[in-house]
């Protein structure tokens, strides 16, 4: 049996010929994806949502059960009266993702139960601008392993780990192929991390399409959206139908190099008038005179917000005006429910906004714009960890099988 392939939300079971085994693997993946759905229930509602007989949803929810993916616990009145049934519901010991990150000034790590709720979350500053990759890796190898020791205390055994970065990750490739704000180039990351943490699948992924997974996984902005963030670089995913545009190589959303002010300031990618030199952490905080600020930045940018100091307001419009620009052409080409507003962005949306909502209705044609449209994250700075965690635990969900395939080729190696 192949491993499961890699769709935009996560994973799919892998196809092939409609065999007995087959069809059992999507049916295992049928029960599960409804008990995440539908949270605590019976076997015999399972069974009325599947459309599977109470027999075959019985024996499937036991299969789950004896591979530590469902509890059992409770009973419920259901059907006439006075006949019981046990409750069943997602296992919140066992089985779960590991999420990493890594950021300009920051790694980051949290785990998360099959329930997509966080249980443990660590976050450390690391100056990781310009600085030998090997020693950024081997520093996140040792936030993963203190991540992964809480987590097996609290009953949980990661399964995999998805490492958030800010680059350019190819559709079929796990290596950090250009991170400009790190200074990476062509980096082997999962290779490299692989190593030092023996017997977890790793893979990589780009830090706004995991912030954009993260909201989708929450359903609380939709299923069509745009989801925009920023740290040190601009980072934007797509979301269409529930399922993120990759585009054919994997760089879809490369937000910040569209031109907002095509005769403006010259980018460092060759460009001119790049959103990324008017919006960016960098821009705003040189525009208001604040590029020598030290630690947190972003906070630094909210507290002198928060004073009024006069150059962070107008710096901040600013910032805002180039975004909803930028953001108006996306909305006229794709026509999403919702502009998602994450990362730093969501710290700063306050004072970002009102000059969003100002070129958003100015520029938006196909439709009236809606102020309503533009929402800010309540993930805020940590949607790319959180996505990276669950993208881990939706492999799962999508593909139980996964599990078992897994454990016997760890078998097989010992």
């Amino acid at each position: 049996m192949t491993a499961p392939a890699r769709n935009g939300n996560g994973y799919r079971p892998a196809e092939g010929p409609a065999s007995q085994q087959g069809m059992r693997r999507a049916n295992l993946a049928l029960v599960l994806g409804a008990v995440a759905r539908l949270g605590a229930t019976s076997r015999a509602q399972l069974a009325e949502a599947t459309g599977l007989t109470r027999a075959a949803a019985g024996s499937l929810v036991s299969e789950l059960i004896d591979a530590g993916l469902v509890q059992e616990h409770g009973v419920t009145l259901e059907g006439r009266v006075g006949r019981p049934s046990t409750v069943v519901s997602l296992n919140n010991r066992g089985p779960a993702g590991l999420g990493l990150e890594i950021g300009v000034e920051h790694l980051g790590a949290c785990v998360i139960d099959l329930s997509a709720e966080v249980r443990t979350r660590i976050r450390v500053p690391a100056a990781n601008r310009e600085r030998d990759p090997r020693a950024v890796i081997e520093q996140l190898a040792r936030v993963a392993n203190s991540a992964l020791a809480q987590a097996h205390e609290l009953g949980l055994d990661p399964v995999g780990a998805v490492v958030a970065v800010p680059g350019l990750v190819g559709a079929a490739s796990d290596t950090v192929l250009h991170a400009p704000n790190l200074g990476w180039h062509d980096v082997d990351l999962t290779g490299q991390l692989s190593s030092l943490l023996p017997g977890l699948p790793v893979e990589v992924e780009n830090e706004a399409n995991l912030g954009a997974l993260a909201e989708l996984r929450r359903g609380e902005v939709g299923r069509d959206f745009v989801h925009v963030s920023a740290e040190a670089g601009i980072g934007a995913a797509l979301v269409v139908d529930g399922l993120l545009l990759r585009g054919r190589r994997g760089f879809a959303g490369e937000l910040g190099h569209m031109p907002v002010y095509p005769d403006g300031l010259p980018c460092p990618c060759g460009s001119h008038g790049c959103l990324e030199q008017y919006a960016g952490e960098e821009a705003v905080l040189r525009n208001c005179g604040f590029q020598d600020a030290a630690g947190d930045r972003v906070a630094v940018l909210v507290d002198q917000a928060h004073a009024a100091h006069p150059a962070v307001r107008r710096a901040l419009e600013q910032a805002g005006r180039a975004l909803g620009i930028a953001l108006a052409g996306v909305v006229n080409l794709v026509d999403p429910e919702t502009v998602v507003l994450g990362g730093a962005y969501a710290d700063l949306a306050g004072w970002l906004t009102p000059g969003m909502q100002t070129e958003l209705g100015a520029r938006v044609r196909i439709r009236p714009w809606e102020p309503a449209g533009l929402v800010v994250s309540g993930l805020r700075r940590e949607g790319p960890v959180i996505g990276a965690a669950t993208s881990v635990v939706q492999r799962v969900i999508t593909d139980p099988a996964y599990l078992q395939e897994r454990r016997e080729r760890r078998e097989q190696r010992v």
